[in-house]
């Protein structure tokens, strides 16, 4: 059974910009006030690009947030009004240039539900071509090409550090597990 979870006395806005917004909460509780700044998002996608030798397309991608270029699948906010799995498709073009003919969904998550509502949906991308990268202004990504067993080594050794590219790679596994998916 879901827990009813209390809703804010008042909320304040505090920031509005291109990526997300931030709201303060405000709960009246006996002790005193209780207050929670909350970032608000569109939602993402992340996109498992499976080649047919099975090795994985993934990008080394430069994060401003922590000043390191780290290893990930490509991934991408979710415009206002738009279906996440036409998202996936365009992403995976956008950052590797890999244009998929089967897109379909593997699960979601919250990536950061402690102070954040972004929903983050996976999708699996198979039957590739390749085709062009179209990256925005700014963006710097390299397309690398890892069989599972190197993103597995990636990950134990600690030089996969994007929470939500692991999540992905995790659910990606638990499918082929469940033999959801081809191995």
């Amino acid at each position: 059974m879901m827990r009813m979870v209390e809703h804010p006395t008042q909320v304040i806005p505090i920031h509005s910009g291109p990526v997300f917004s931030v709201e303060r909460l405000e709960y009246a509780r006996p002790g005193g006030p209780i207050v929670k700044d909350v970032v608000r998002h569109p939602g993402a996608v992340t996109v498992i690009a499976a080649l047919g030798d099975g090795r994985l397309v993934m990008i080394q991608n430069e994060r401003v947030a922590v000043q390191e270029a780290l290893l990930e699948f490509c991934a991408g906010k979710l415009e206002p009004g738009e279906d996440p799995q036409k998202a996936a498709a365009r992403e995976l073009e956008e950052e590797t240039g890999y244009v998929a003919a089967s897109v379909a969904p593997l699960g979601r998550f919250y990536t950061t539900p402690g102070f954040a509502d972004e929903l983050m949906h996976v999708f699996l991308a198979t039957d590739l071509k390749k085709g062009t990268q179209r990256l925005e202004p700014g963006e710097s990504i390299e397309v690398i090409l890892l069989h599972p067993d190197e993103l597995r080594a990636a990950i134990r050794a600690g030089t996969m550090k994007d929470g939500k590219s692991m999540a992905a790679f995790q659910l990606w596994e638990l499918a082929q597990g469940d033999g959801v998916l081809p191995s």
